[in-house]
């Protein structure tokens, strides 16, 4: 097995790891009491069939579409592509399970028309969330890019193009985070930066 073989194999069973520790929180969160809505669809997050239908759909989609990019490369281009792919893949999505990983029970899933907290909600700040507020969404935007300098498929080539939508999510949580905490959400607000974090003293 070569090199890049091996890197697209662990790659994909980080992705893999990750999405299931994701998937755990999402089962975990719809069992426990909802707290404070933002947007119309929030009741969609709680719903079995969303995620049953949520999950097929992008499943057969990205499986239909793995196929590889009509690209003809030099080894030289391709080997820079495979370096930049994984530079971006891996750090990526280590950060999208650190920040998952320290929301622990905090953790939610949510949409571009509804995000929902918990009854007894906690707003996390310490880990990646005290250098940007949306470390997930940070991190699934670069191991998106990464991913399709990785693999150079149709289905990364997706990834990489609708990755960045993830920012109408974080609108709606804020939102729902501004209402729930006020001057507490203000202040981290002030300090934190959303996506770009501050490297200051």
């Amino acid at each position: 097995m070569s090199t890049e073989s091996i890197f697209r194999l662990v790659g994909g069973v980080l992705a893999y790891a990750t999405l299931t520790v994701v998937f755990y929180g999402i089962w975990r969160g719809t069992r426990l009491p909802p707290g404070r809505t933002s947007g119309k669809a929030s009741g969609w997050l709680r719903s079995p069939i969303f995620y049953f239908l949520a999950s097929v759909s992008f499943l057969c989609i990205s499986i239909y579409f793995w196929k590889p990019l009509p690209l003809t490369l030099s080894s030289g281009t391709h080997l820079s592509l495979l370096i930049t792919g994984i530079i971006l893949f891996f750090p990526g999505m280590a950060l999208v399970l650190w920040a998952r990983l320290v929301l622990g029970k905090m953790y939610f899933v949510s949409t571009s028309f509804g995000a929902q907290l918990y009854a007894d909600h906690r707003l996390i700040t310490h880990g990646p969330f005290a250098y940007v507020r949306h470390p997930m969404y940070l991190g699934l935007v670069i191991a998106a890019l990464g991913s399709l300098l990785l693999y150079l498929t149709w289905t990364t080539l997706a990834y990489a193009i609708f990755a960045p939508l993830v920012l109408l999510r974080a609108r709606r949580e804020e939102l729902a985070l501004s209402m729930e905490f006020g001057e507490d959400w203000q202040v981290y607000c002030r300090r934190v930066p959303a996506f770009w974090p501050k490297f200051r003293r």
